[in-house]
């Protein structure tokens, strides 16, 4: 196969798109520590100066590139709008959806693989799964403990992205769509309404 040509790219516009495109794949598949910008640069087939002129650093590249494609907050609230019934699908299903995207994927299998060895990519995480996707479902519902959770289903939805896309677990790998849907739908409503047993002294 022919490698991809390189040299500068016509157009600001177009250069900074093929960049955030090669980071979003090489942090997907390498992670933060194992990406560097020379890499993403010959991928994107631009000079590695321009990794800085459009982005700064390699963090701050990061955070662009792992921006994902839809906005949590009004979309799982608008989720847990239509009522508590089968809420715990809904999520399974639009999540699922999104991780099949190769946007979706690459983005959460990048900030997963960083979370590990990143600070500020854990905080991104922690952030994302808890207070932008599954806290505003649980305060839309009027869940009490809408933090612990929001937690916990946010450490579900994170386990199917390290065993599905980034450590391959086969037969979540060979499971269709719907079969996954089918299995998490119920396990997010458990933890989202629940009674949470009282903790005795």
């Amino acid at each position: 196969m022919a490698g991809r040509p390189r040299g500068p790219r016509p157009g600001g516009g177009q250069t900074r798109e093929s960049i955030l495109a090669s980071a979003r794949r090489l942090f997907g598949e390498h992670g933060y520590p194992g990406t560097t910008t020379r890499m993403i640069a010959e991928d994107a087939g631009v000079d590695a100066r321009l990794i800085s002129h459009y982005f700064g650093s390699k963090g701050d590249l990061f955070v662009s590139a792992v921006e994902l494609p839809f906005d949590p907050v009004p979309t799982f609230t608008a989720i847990a709008a239509e009522g508590v019934d089968g809420v715990g699908e809904r999520i399974a299903r639009f999540v699922v959806a999104m991780l099949d995207t190769t946007e979706g994927r690459q983005t959460m299998s990048g900030l997963l693989r960083a979370a590990a060895s990143e600070e500020r990519a854990a905080e991104m995480v922690r952030d994302l799964l808890t207070t932008r996707i599954i806290l505003p479902v649980a305060q839309e519902l009027g869940s009490d403990q809408a933090p612990l959770r929001a937690a916990l289903m946010g450490s579900q939805l994170g386990g199917i992205v390290v065993a599905r896309h980034i450590i391959g677990v086969r037969p979540l790998v060979e499971a269709p769509s719907e079969t996954l849907v089918a299995m998490l739908g119920p396990t997010l409503q458990h933890y989202l309404t629940s009674p949470i047993p009282p903790v005795e002294d």
